[in-house]
């Protein structure tokens, strides 16, 4: 069986977001793809499934409010940035979800809060309750006061962290790059794409994963990661490009798109169907 055809029933989903596909060069916010982002999570809404948004962008919402064009260079030019910027993109959001009648939480987390027991399962609470009630939860983390001890490091892990808390059944990496390839496609015009991972140290042993972008904190690498961490959670993971952000439809419509890291349920799902054909 194909199996991009069961990422169709995954209903928990959590759509992550980087600072890249958010922010234009300068840094600031990109509007038009923040809107767009809005209508697709919207539609997914409406066809029951239950999405979790997974979002960066507040330190360049801040930059974009100060008409800053310089990335900060200190931390607490950092979270001053995102002390501004929080309030600013969830008004943005607000703006564009409220066009689709949808109402949205914003969640923000730090890495002892989610590991501490009682402020960890405060967090699932909410989060749960948020999806009962019918809202998306907003998820990022809380820059304005994160440290070295307590950060998640980017929002890659952050929504690792989220997918185990709350038991998603599929997390949605977006980025500027289709997937994994073998090498920086940008720079190497023999690299190719790896579609499916079945256990990243074996099948991605071979391949170069570096580089970031200038306003963001992750890259492929802490994609790899992340992803491979979820696929020990028996959580799917797809990395896709999120260039056109249709892209969330396609993934969950079976497309091989991107690069799919299948895990052990959804593994053996495939071989109980199998077995009934």
């Amino acid at each position: 069986m194909n199996y991009r055809e069961l990422l169709k029933d995954k209903k928990r989903i959590i759509v992550k977001v980087g600072t890249a596909l958010i922010t234009h060069e300068d840094g600031k916010v990109n509007l038009l793809r923040l809107e767009k982002l809005a209508g697709v999570i919207s539609t997914l809404h409406n066809m029951g499934k239950e999405i979790i948004f997974v979002t960066s962008g507040a330190v360049g919402a801040g930059m974009g409010k100060l008409n800053l064009n310089e990335s900060p260079g200190t931390i607490a030019e950092k979270q001053a940035l995102a002390s501004i910027g929080q309030a600013a993109l969830m008004r943005m959001y607000e703006t564009f979800f409220n066009e689709y009648n949808q109402t949205i939480g914003q969640v923000l987390l730090t890495r002892d809060g989610v590991e501490h027991e009682v402020r960890g399962q405060n967090a699932k609470n909410t989060i749960n309750r948020l999806l009962e009630i019918g809202a998306i939860p907003l998820i990022n983390e809380n820059d304005t006061v994160s440290t070295e001890e307590i950060e998640f490091g980017d929002n890659d892990m952050l929504a690792v962290v989220v997918a185990e808390l709350i038991k998603a059944d599929l997390l949605i990496i977006l980025t500027t790059t289709d997937g994994v390839y073998t090498s920086n496609p940008h720079v190497n015009s023999d690299a190719r794409k790896v579609s499916t991972v079945r256990n990243a140290v074996e099948d991605l042993k071979d391949i170069t994963a570096e580089g970031k972008s200038d306003f963001g904190s992750g890259g492929m690498e802490s994609k790899i990661n992340a992803a491979e961490l979820c696929r020990q959670k028996n959580i799917d993971v797809v990395i896709a490009q999120g260039l056109d952000v249709n892209v969330i439809m396609d993934i969950l419509d079976g497309k091989d798109l991107g690069t799919h890291f299948i895990s052990d349920a959804t593994e053996k799902e495939s071989s109980k169907r199998m077995k009934k054909i």
